[in-house]
């Protein structure tokens, strides 16, 4: 059984990536490089792959932003948390050997980079950056809501062309592999696409007489990426660790007092390492060097985040504005102030 889930490289400038022996190529660092050679060149991409590769360049360059979007998101859910999605670029990889392990972590990158490509190529087709889509062609005519009738106008985000390109692109390779860790990756990647197709909005400008809303113009509207990440994030809290069936075609939950996963939960096969120290064979990074909050009594506090091994405190001066004023018309006036400030952070293993 191949659990060896696909690697990130995060070249700008270079065509040819090269990786540790275990750890595969992926679409992940596609958006950084040219792209006919980039098709050709990247290790690890499946033939359907490479196929719509070549075959929509500009989606190739469009998804470059894209994978810097979900990765900041992740880095946000994750800030103040002894794994925190750091990246580890100068290992050619960027989560290095993390997700070789079927962990909730492995779970939720898979599921919010699937996310993060979908609205991406959302947003692209609405913004006539690609070829293959724009606004999306079905909403048309009149139609209804809670409010009442409305005429569909102004520029639908084409959510569902993004949803197939992305399923037909990013599950070809687990499709071609089929054992039990493309199963995981498959259903991850299929609730981060539903994450950011929930969210999308009905949005509607009022026209009649003396501002009376008699008539409406509506449209779907993509919402802002922190909403799909804050739910992933909630999927996340709630993973469910599970067990392949009888069958080896789908999942039931490891423990019988769990609950069975639904299409929209995020599953994963093995307990995560506490992330506390360095460790090379797990991808952790440690907590050694980590900013901490003393007086907290969540998961950023120094007692948490530093794994009981204590804390180093420093004083750091910032530089803050004060004394701000309001001078007619029509400006603020403002002193820099220095502010000195402890900064707690995680002592290293010893």
């Amino acid at each position: 059984m191949n659990l060896l889930p696909s690697g990130i490289c995060f070249y700008l400038f270079v065509a040819v990536c090269w990786f540790t022996s275990r750890v595969d190529g992926s679409w992940w660092y596609m958006g950084s490089l040219g792209s006919q050679v980039m098709c050709d060149n990247i290790p690890g991409l499946v033939n359907k792959q490479r196929q719509l590769c070549r075959q929509h360049p500009d989606i190739m360059q469009a998804i470059g932003p894209g994978i810097k979007d979900w990765i900041g998101e992740c880095q946000h859910q994750f800030q103040n948390h002894r794994w925190n999605c750091n990246t580890m670029a100068r290992d050619h990889n960027v989560f290095g050997r993390l997700l070789l392990r079927s962990s909730r972590e492995a779970a939720f990158v898979y599921a919010i980079s699937s996310a993060g490509m979908v609205h991406t190529l959302t947003r692209a087709c609405s913004q006539g950056e690609l070829q293959s889509c724009s606004c999306d062609p079905t909403k048309k005519g009149s139609s209804r809501d809670s409010k009442g009738a409305f005429d569909w106008g102004g520029c639908s985000d084409h959510v569902e062309h993004a949803m197939r390109f992305s399923q037909a692109f990013v599950d070809a390779k687990e499709r071609k592999e089929r054992d039990a860790r493309a199963l995981m990756n498959l259903h991850n990647n299929r609730a981060g696409r539903k994450a950011v197709k929930r969210f999308m909005s009905l949005e509607c400008k009022c026209h009649g007489v003396s501002g009376s809303c008699s008539v409406r113009t509506c449209w779907l509207a993509l919402a802002d990426f922190r909403r799909t990440g804050d739910h992933l994030r909630r999927r996340y809290n709630g993973a469910v660790q599970v067990a392949m069936n009888q069958y080896g075609t789908g999942f039931t939950a490891a423990q019988r007092l769990f609950k069975q996963p639904s299409k929209s939960d995020l599953v994963y096969f093995e307990s995560s390492p506490d992330y506390c120290i360095r460790d090379q064979e797990s991808g952790s990074v440690g907590t050694g060097g980590r900013v901490c909050n003393r007086t907290s009594r969540g998961v950023d506090s120094c007692e948490v985040m530093c794994c009981g091994r204590g804390y180093d405190t420093s004083r750091v001066s910032h530089t803050t504005k004060c004394e701000c004023k309001f001078h007619w018309c029509c400006a603020v006036h403002c002193r820099d102030c220095q502010q000195e400030v402890d900064v707690h952070t995680c002592k290293g293993q010893t």
